[in-house]
């Protein structure tokens, strides 16, 4: 705890005071000195008792009664203290030498009382003075001043409140977007990675904001709203601050959540105020977040009625509508479902531009890396190119919080640096969830092995397969065991062969476990869902079968803008006893081909577990050593 200056300090067992301390204590000292000269100089203390005496026998000349003390003179000076003490409560020492006093004080008894004194003193003709005790300021101040103070300082704070409470009433429909000035944006597409053609339309906007003046002269209206679509974490709202970067304009952020209240119309006056204040800053750029909160489509609800939201996109459409050709607000949105927005957000001059902002290529991946790792102090071995290639299907949210794992792995194993092993760690716990070590029996853990191994196996020599990366039976979130494969390529299109194969891998597992444990267990379960899955889709939506070139929707209950209603099949009961058929066939099918695959690569699989169960984890590098050359 810290000590203020005018605090006493001990140091060492000594106590050392400021001057603001030895002052007051010099002060003390003063007072008290002056206090006994005047008290003991020419007064003498005497018992009650001994007062009464010498009233009863008219030695009493004057009495000042003040409060609990009486004090006074007597006809003639009396010698004290007496040969004979009179009381053994007197204060005066026995071995003081006897002098003789004119003046006295006493203590009168005020809490008991005597009705006998005042009777006595008149009978004895003593001149009486009664005097009011002084009150001490501070006792003053406690009592009558405190309680004001009190309730002044309640009454402030009442009033503080109602304040408040009428400014949050009076600024309700206000709008509770962030405004970021233009000196303020940091952000510029220098920071956004991954998204070039996206960066490409949108270098329009950033044109108009910065040289509204020639397109105008043209006659060329501006788009007025710009949506950007994709799915989460690929840096939508990051693009958006960007362009705000870009153009050098002030930035208005919100959600659109944010426009919804319980209270019917709130919503609208906060989009009416949000404009208003767009404009008055204008040229600047408004942006909503999760649009579809308040975008979905209207008349929608299945008999329910939102009117709250309804009247807020209602107020949207009008306020986009109300936008002057020169006016220089640009309005950004962003959604991953727009599929579900209102067919008004959508038609020329409202949302005039779509912008796909997608999940990143190699490239661009490569490119995020750089950017946050640009704060991080790498090591020599780290090779960002291949952990672009290893992280297919990753966002710049997923490769971010990958890079921020990678330094927090360094840091808690004492590294200087973040090595390409603390990526690698990073990335396992990432994706495949972190490590809890298990307590198993041998039996177990080779269960595990050939199970892994099988899925290894298959995917080594079945051509057209993703390439293995890392087997491990170290159990990872949920898994027993991990089979890694990372494509080499990124993929937007794939083929019968392809899928065939991906089956064949699934069943791996399931197979082994047949042919070297002679047992199956249920750790195949999460596979055979996977397989039956693609294997139906396979059938019935990407005709890649005998089934024919029909499509079927095989779901029970189909989501329908967001609520879950039953529809009637569109398909008759033997159509879907083919579909099954179909997709059984499929799965048998691949099952026969992983079973011919592990019994002519038998030894190449024991080989895989031996290691397994000694290693743990087998990397890439050594499943070629144990396996060969890949297919």
């Amino acid at each position: 705890m810290n000590l203020s200056n005018n605090e006493p300090q001990s140091q060492n067992g000594r106590i050392h005071l400021s001057p603001f301390w030895w002052i007051i204590l010099v002060a003390l000292l003063i007072w008290n000195f002056f206090s006994f000269l005047g008290t003991n100089s020419t007064n003498v203390e005497i018992p009650y008792s001994t007062f009464i005496d010498q009233v009863e026998g008219g030695n009493v000349k004057t009495v000042l009664i003040k409060g609990d003390e009486i004090s006074g003179t007597f006809n003639e000076a009396i010698t004290w203290p007496q040969s004979t003490p009179v009381a053994t409560t007197t204060s005066v020492p026995s071995d003081q030498t006897p002098q003789n006093y004119l003046n006295f004080i006493s203590l009168f008894p005020e809490t008991v009382g005597d009705p006998n004194l005042m009777a006595l003193l008149e009978k004895n003709a003593v001149e009486v003075q009664i005097e009011r005790s002084s009150t001490p300021w501070f006792t003053i101040l406690l009592t009558d001043g405190l309680p004001l103070l009190l309730l002044l300082l309640v009454m402030g704070w009442m009033g503080r409140q109602a304040m408040q409470s009428q400014q949050g009433i009076f600024s309700f429909g206000r709008t509770p977007a962030r405004k970021v000035q233009a000196d303020q944006s940091k952000v510029s597409f220098d920071d956004v990675a991954g998204a070039e053609e996206a960066k490409q339309e949108l270098m329009e906007v950033v044109d108009f904001l910065k040289s509204p003046k020639k397109y105008h002269d043209v006659g060329a209206r501006i788009p007025r709203g710009v949506l950007l679509i994709g799915p989460p974490g690929t840096g939508k709202t990051l693009m958006a601050r960007a362009v705000a970067g870009e153009a050098n304009v002030p930035f208005f952020n919100l959600s659109a959540s944010e426009f919804v209240e319980m209270f019917v119309g709130v919503g609208a006056s906060r989009v009416r105020d949000l404009f208003d204040q767009a404009k008055k800053t204008a040229p600047a750029i408004v942006f909503i977040d999760e649009l579809d909160a308040v975008g979905r489509r209207r008349g929608a609800g299945l008999g329910t009625v939102n009117d709250e939201r309804e009247q807020t996109l209602n107020q949207l459409l009008v306020e986009m509508d109300g936008f002057d050709e020169h006016s220089e607000v640009i309005l950004l949105a962003a959604t991953n479902r727009p599929d579900v927005l209102d067919p008004a957000l959508l038609r020329p001059g409202r949302f005039d531009r779509q912008v796909v902002v997608g999940s990143p290529d190699k490239k661009g991946r490569l490119g995020i890396l750089k950017i946050h790792t640009r704060s991080l102090q790498l090591a020599e071995d780290v090779k960002l190119n291949t952990i672009a290639s290893i992280t297919v299907g990753m966002s710049g949210a997923d490769l971010a919080n990958l890079c921020n794992e990678a330094a927090l792995t360094a840091a808690r194993n004492d590294h200087s640096e973040v090595l390409m092993s603390d990526f690698e760690s990073a990335l396992d716990r990432v994706v495949l969830g972190a490590a809890r070590p298990l307590a198993m029996d041998d039996d177990t853990r080779r269960v595990i092995a050939y199970h892994e191994a099988g899925h290894a196996v298959t995917a080594w020599f079945t051509p057209k397969a993703d390439p293995v990366h890392k087997v491990t039976i170290i159990p990872h979130g949920l898994a027993l065991g991990i089979t890694e494969q990372a494509p080499v390529d990124d993929q937007y299109n794939y083929g019968r062969t392809y899928l065939q194969t991906r089956l064949a891998v699934m069943m791996g597992g399931r197979v082994a476990e047949e042919i070297a444990i002679g047992e199956i267990t249920t750790g195949a379960e999460n596979d055979l869902i996977q397989a039956t899955r693609l294997a139906r889709r396979m059938v019935s939506r990407w005709a890649m079968t005998d089934f024919g070139l029909m499509t079927l929707d095989l779901d029970q209950e189909q989501p329908f803008l967001g609520y879950e209603i039953a529809q009637s099949r569109s398909y008759s009961e033997e159509t879907a006893a083919r579909v099954d058929e179909e997709v059984q066939k499929l799965l048998e099918d691949r099952f026969a081909y992983t079973r011919s695959c592990l019994e002519e690569h038998r030894s190449e699989l024991d080989k895989l577990v031996k290691a397994l169960m000694e290693h743990e984890t087998i990397t890439q590098e050594s499943l070629e050593e144990i396996l060969g050359p890949s297919q």
